[in-house]
């Protein structure tokens, strides 16, 4: 496959990829707003999403102060920022645009309506009156999208860039909703937590848990539960674990479970698998690259990663990720200097 073609096949789906995820996170933020908090912490969470795509910068040059009216227009619909979910969808859609012949005609028209009802959608009122349902349609569209690649296109190099591009993005957008989220809370109290349950039975640890979910107040379930279900996962952690949320459950379910669809492992799993179907004569080191990162999620359990410390641990993380898509790009792709 030429590599102009590859390279539009997998921003095609990494553009997709982001501005559902750019939703998922928007949503649960919306949704968290409506819980009692003072001003300032409605400021810090609303940094918070800026901070997950490095947009602060960005957005304080066009805002002197921060509003939630503000954030959710400069990361929906400004054009300015190339993040913005409306940037997404329309990048997405000039690069499914430039390779209609390695599409299905169902996979093109999905890419094409989506951007064209998206326009329509931000002419009126819609997004102002009720954020939520905006969300989801994006969720929905996103979903469309993955579903009619699976179902209609030939499973050829084309479909595997594809996938691949989808997990790369992914994985990249699961590690900055965990870093920025249990950045914010304190990492040393559910880190002690899940020390202390290892060492108690388990009788005593489900009473201990318990216990707090009746001593702490009702706002920190619905913090988590809301973070579970930006990444579609509060349904999967209630048939996991059956019982009240911690912190270092949440942790441990989106970084190695390798049955939760959003977690680390599962994408970088999709990664290396992907990554196979696509080899080439110089993509060797690139594979042992993604398959060291994918063994180091495999084989690492929740209480080295958070001796190590969580955040330092996500850290190095995005490093590594980048620097993967730098390889893949450079191996397979248009590089990205040029």
């Amino acid at each position: 496959m030429l590599s102009r073609t590859a390279d539009h096949l997998f921003w095609m789906s990494r553009y997709t990829e982001r501005a559902e995820n750019t939703a998922r996170m928007l949503d649960v933020h919306v949704q968290t707003g409506l819980l009692p908090q003072s001003v300032e912490d409605a400021e810090i969470g609303w940094r918070a999403i800026l901070g997950i795509s490095e947009l602060q910068q960005a957005f304080d040059k066009k805002h002197s102060l921060l509003t939630q009216k503000d954030v959710i227009d400069f990361m929906v619909r400004d054009p300015s920022n190339s993040s913005s979910i409306a940037s997404c969808l329309k990048q997405a859609r000039e690069n499914a645009r430039a390779v209609r012949g390695a599409l299905t005609t169902e996979a093109w028209e999905i890419q094409n309506a989506t951007w064209i009802k998206m326009q329509g959608y931000l002419q009126t009122d819609a997004l102002e009156r009720n954020p939520s349902e905006f969300f989801e349609w994006v969720k929905h569209r996103s979903h469309l999208s993955r579903g009619v690649t699976i179902g209609t296109m030939l499973k050829d190099e084309a479909f595997h860039f594809i996938r691949l591009g989808t997990f790369l993005e992914r994985a990249d957008n699961t590690a900055r909703i965990i870093d920025v989220k249990f950045h914010g809370a304190k990492e040393g109290t559910y880190k002690k937590n899940h020390q202390n349950g290892q060492q108690q039975s388990v009788e005593q640890r489900h009473a201990e848990e318990r216990k707090d979910a009746i001593a702490e107040p009702q706002v920190d379930f619905y913090y988590w539960a809301a973070i579970l279900r930006s990444v579609s996962g509060f349904e999967i952690y209630r048939k996991v674990y059956r019982d009240v949320i911690t912190p270092a459950r949440v942790a441990d379910l989106l970084i190695l479970r390798p049955d939760m669809p959003r977690s680390l492992l599962a994408c970088m799993t999709q990664v290396v698998g992907n990554l196979k179907h696509v080899h080439n004569d110089i993509s060797a080191d690139t594979e042992r690259f993604a398959g060291k990162l994918h063994a180091d999620l495999k084989f690492s359990s929740l209480d080295e990663i958070l001796d190590a410390g969580l955040h330092d641990y996500l850290t190095q993380f995005f490093e590594r990720i980048f620097e993967l898509g730098n390889r893949i790009s450079r191996d397979f792709l248009v590089p990205l200097n040029t």
